[in-house]
């Protein structure tokens, strides 16, 4: 039986990622989440208890968050809960919870996110049923194929208009005028509203 939880809370170290002698790719990082509750007494919200996970990340998932994931960030952790009780050299003992992620992504009520697939190696997909090969890494491909004013510490790219609004409302109508055109253009279909 496998228990599969799902996380949302704060990356709270750096991302750790190296390679194994056999060639994968393995990371981790620790992450937090606390509970807000609403205190009817002071009519304010205050913090609940903060639990702690060690999030595990293999193979390509390591490869892009090695690249993606930074201490901070609020993302959301899906994968095998495995609680281990776990005793030091002195005597110390504890327990750990861990999770060996099966997706990791931001959180997106908090931020904005780039996203931008993976580079599959079309030759290595039309031998293998088009599927290409899923144990390349981010680090195979290097940077060649990124974009030149793609800024690597950010994400963003220089000269698209990402992030270039002057004030929140000019954000704001930007964004109004990409939801108008989706719904004139799914209008323009016969389904009528977004969604529809």
């Amino acid at each position: 039986m496998s228990d599969t939880i799902t996380v949302r809370g704060y990356v709270a170290t750096d991302v750790r990622s190296t390679t194994a002698d056999s060639g994968l790719a393995i990371a981790g990082f620790r992450m937090c989440t606390t509970e807000r509750r609403y205190d009817r007494d002071t009519g304010s919200w205050t913090d609940g208890q903060t639990n702690w996970f060690s999030v595990s990340l293999f193979r390509q998932l390591a490869a892009n968050a090695a690249f993606s994931v930074h201490k901070g960030d609020r993302v959301i952790v899906t994968g095998r809960l495995k609680v281990r009780q776990w005793v030091s050299d002195d005597g110390r003992s504890g327990t750990s919870v861990d999770i060996d992620a099966e997706s990791v992504g931001h959180d997106l009520m908090w931020g904005t996110a780039n996203y931008r697939r993976n580079v599959q190696d079309r030759s290595a997909g039309s031998a293998t049923g088009g599927e290409g090969n899923e144990d390349s890494t981010a680090e195979d491909s290097g940077t060649d194929d990124l974009p030149a004013d793609l800024d690597l510490e950010t994400g963003e790219l220089a000269g698209t208009g990402t992030g270039t609004a002057d004030t929140a409302e000019e954000a704001g109508d930007d964004l109004q005028d990409v939801l108008q055109g989706a719904a004139a253009a799914d209008a323009g279909r016969g389904r009528g509203r977004m969604g529809g």
